[in-house]
């Protein structure tokens, strides 16, 4: 799955530059710029979807954009952690099972698919190769 969804931004009655979601109603933000709306948006996906995956939820599929708006990308090192969380839920592996499959502890696993943590990015690419994923990364040019 690409964790890229598209975002609508408008200026307010304040000059401050709005940003929402249409696939993730959760994540609404703004800023005192078109960019640094954007930017917090990416974080603001980020945490909505985390909690999608904390409270077993499935993750919304990003829809086409419609014009006029803007492709906003959850940072890379969470994305690697909800598709780890979604490939765990997907073929019923618990942080236990994982963690045999790695050679790691329990512990370690809490953290590699905690979105809070600041893990290392092998680490999340491990795990999800271990459950037969990979991980892609793109780079794309800024809207």
């Amino acid at each position: 799955m690409r964790y890229i969804y598209p975002v609508a931004l408008t200026l307010d009655v304040e000059g401050r530059y709005l940003t929402v979601a249409r696939d993730i109603p959760e994540a609404v933000t703004d800023g005192d710029s078109a960019e640094s709306a954007l930017q917090n948006m990416a974080d603001a996906l980020g945490a909505a979807l985390a909690g999608y995956s904390l409270e077993n939820r499935s993750l919304p599929m990003p829809s086409k954009p419609h014009a006029g708006e803007y492709l906003v990308p959850v940072s890379p090192l969470v994305a690697a952690k909800l598709a780890l969380r979604s490939a765990m839920r997907e073929q019923g592996v618990s942080n236990v099972r994982l963690a045999e499959l790695l050679s790691v502890s329990e512990s370690a696993v809490r953290r590699l698919v905690n979105p809070d943590h600041l893990s290392r990015l092998d680490g999340v690419v491990a795990a999800l190769t271990a459950l037969g994923r990979r991980l892609v990364i793109e780079d794309l040019v800024a809207a």
